[in-house]
């Protein structure tokens, strides 16, 4: 990883971040980074790179995708069933209302990304 890891924009900072929320959170990451595409492409690299055990990684693994495949599934049945609303004005509404929250929720996570990864190094330099 850290050979490599530029190439992915994985630094030394977003590794000792890596490796602190993999060590306090790490099967919710691998259940929820099935649900959100960037996690889920890095989710079984970081848990190989941080050493979660496979059958822990596996149940998670598992847990998430069936949860997201039914979840996605069930959705575009639904949403299928409904498109003739998707021509009314409220969607219009609410593509506005879905870009404002997508908005503010990458500009937080950024600002949370910081926060964390003081509290990382302040972790990392208790445990040396």
């Amino acid at each position: 990883m850290r050979r490599c890891g530029r190439y992915i924009h994985i630094d030394e900072e977003r590794l000792r971040l890596g490796q602190y929320l993999f060590a306090r959170y790490g099967a919710a990451v691998v259940f929820f980074g099935r649900f959100i595409a960037v996690l889920r492409a890095f989710a079984a690299l970081l848990a190989g790179a941080n050493h979660m055990p496979w059958g822990r990684f596996f149940f998670f693994n598992a847990a998430g995708g069936i949860c997201w495949a039914s979840l996605f599934g069930f959705g575009a049945y639904l949403l299928g069933s409904r498109a003739h609303l998707l021509t009314s004005g409220i969607a219009i509404v609410f593509l506005g209302i879905a870009i404002v929250v997508i908005t503010v929720f990458v500009r937080w996570l950024r600002r949370e990304e910081e926060r964390l990864q003081c509290e990382a190094n302040a972790a990392i330099a208790n445990e040396e």
